[in-house]
């Protein structure tokens, strides 16, 4: 699916950094071709010209919607950028899954790697994969599907895709790793938002902690 056009939602805006509603289908950062430059960076740059930044600090896959941060200046984006290497920030995301699981919580713990032959795929390896987890509570039943809570301690690329398709729960709409074609047949999008995130004031050490949040749009 393709983006939005119209401006960023603006969730949060100070001098240091914006936090902004990424649309799915809008990439973090520009990608790779003249046709894959409109990105949340650089719709960021356009709205804030006099900014020193955009600077990025994280990222989001191009089909999640939800929350991402980008910093404004160069100081804030190694305060920020920080606190996300270090895990000391908090991420939730919501996700819709093709599963009805049979417990109310749990861990997926599986190291990951990226599949050399095809990239950007990743996948579960053992032996050379990365240690990657996440924690996973339900929040509803929806008829056919589950609506999950996610919690992910490490940030893999296309971590919580890769686990919840792993353990049996694949993420509606994820037509990298869910089952086709009922996965297109059940979204039209990926059914992921990153719903949830907090994360400490610029330049404010332990104090300034702040978290926000968005309503998923499935």
């Amino acid at each position: 699916m393709s983006a939005d056009p119209s401006p960023l939602n603006i969730v949060r805006v100070t001098d240091r950094y914006v936090v902004v509603d990424k649309p799915a289908g809008l990439l973090s950062v520009p990608g790779k071709g003249p046709a894959n430059q409109d990105c949340v960076s650089e719709r960021v740059r356009t709205m804030f010209p006099e900014a020193l930044g955009p600077l990025v600090v994280h990222r989001l896959d191009m089909d999640t919607s939800g929350l991402i941060v980008v910093a404004l200046d160069p100081d804030a984006q190694r305060d920020l950028s920080a606190q996300f290497q270090q895990r000391r920030t908090a991420k939730r995301y919501i996700a819709l899954v093709d599963a009805i699981p049979n417990v109310q919580s749990g861990t997926i713990d599986l190291p990951m790697r990226a599949d050399i032959d095809r990239r950007p795929l990743q996948i579960v390896d053992h032996e050379h994969g990365r240690p990657s987890v996440t924690h996973w509570s339900l929040l509803a039943f929806e008829v056919d599907r589950s609506r999950l809570e996610l919690e992910p301690v490490t940030g893999r690329t296309h971590q919580l895709r890769v686990h919840l398709a792993a353990a049996g729960m694949p993420i509606l709409g994820d037509v990298l790793y869910g089952p086709q074609p009922r996965t297109r047949e059940l979204a039209d999008r990926l059914c992921l938002h990153a719903s949830r995130l907090g994360f400490r004031e610029p330049g404010k050490g332990e104090g300034g902690w702040i978290e926000l949040a968005s309503t998923p749009p499935f």
